[in-house]
């Protein structure tokens, strides 16, 4: 079966800085897949690099069978794709409903029924649907962010350290939501520090390193590996796979 994404070899940086060396991950319709690593191992360069926030210098995005390495974030959108940054990734002067709507821009008809559809998954969102964004939580500003890239209805979400800075009780809403979302026919491929509990809910897992694949498994085998978690899994000791050195935020 075609993979839903497929990802070979790419590379991708900033100026003349490489961060991404060659990676190939694959996504099925349906699945989540997480990929950790340590910091500065590219995980965000290469989630940016799949939705076209930056330009792949190597390799090919295939999409539903198309080659689109290279278009826009704008054109990514338009190919079934959405994406949720960690940070800056709602509007916050507009409120609630305001942010859905602006997620809606694309969409001729049914755009009330579908902002309706998303916040019954959020009851607080649903609660307050004329709240600025500013003035939620940030597990609640995650959700909206959520909310508002499924607002065309993609076939792929990549999700940015969706759980990050967040509460436990957060956490445990934001992926069961995230649960939710694959099993309504979205794909699922996510960055995430907080490991263990992303690999708990997902389909298969990739670990980065130093901007190259260091490994893949399923969600339950890298659970099971102590090497995984010994580095990742908050049982860190030196080990085969070796975390790179600290890198820029920028480089995560």
């Amino acid at each position: 079966m075609t993979p839903l994404l497929d990802v070979q070899g790419v590379s991708a940086g900033y100026g003349d800085v490489r961060i991404v060396h060659g990676v190939s991950i694959h996504v099925e319709a349906r699945e989540i897949v997480t990929i950790i690593g340590p910091n500065g191992a590219g995980k965000s360069t290469l989630l940016k690099a799949v939705f076209g926030a930056i330009r792949p210098t190597e390799g090919r995005v295939i999409l539903e069978g198309r080659d689109v390495a290279g278009l826009s974030a704008f054109q990514m959108v338009q190919a079934g794709a959405g994406f949720v940054p960690q940070t800056e990734n709602v509007f916050p002067s507009l409120t609630i409903r305001e942010n859905l709507e602006m997620g809606a821009y694309r969409r001729q008809q049914g755009v009330n029924e579908r902002i309706d559809e998303l916040l019954d998954r959020f009851p607080e969102l649903a609660r307050r649907p004329n709240e600025t964004a500013g003035r939620l939580s940030g597990g609640q500003r995650q959700a909206l962010a959520m909310c508002r890239a499924l607002m065309l209805e993609p076939r792929l979400l990549l999700l940015d350290e969706p759980t990050a800075a967040l509460s436990p009780i957060m956490r445990e809403e934001i992926f069961a939501q995230i649960v939710a979302i694959r099993d309504s026919g979205v794909a699922v491929l996510m960055v995430e520090q907080n490991a263990r509990e992303a690999l708990e809910i997902s389909d298969r897992g990739y670990v980065l390193v130093n901007g190259q694949n260091a490994l893949e498994q399923s969600g339950a085998e890298m659970l099971a590996n102590p090497e995984v978690g010994r580095l990742f899994l908050g049982r860190v000791e030196s080990g085969a796979i070796e975390a790179d050195a600290p890198g820029a935020e920028g480089s995560r």
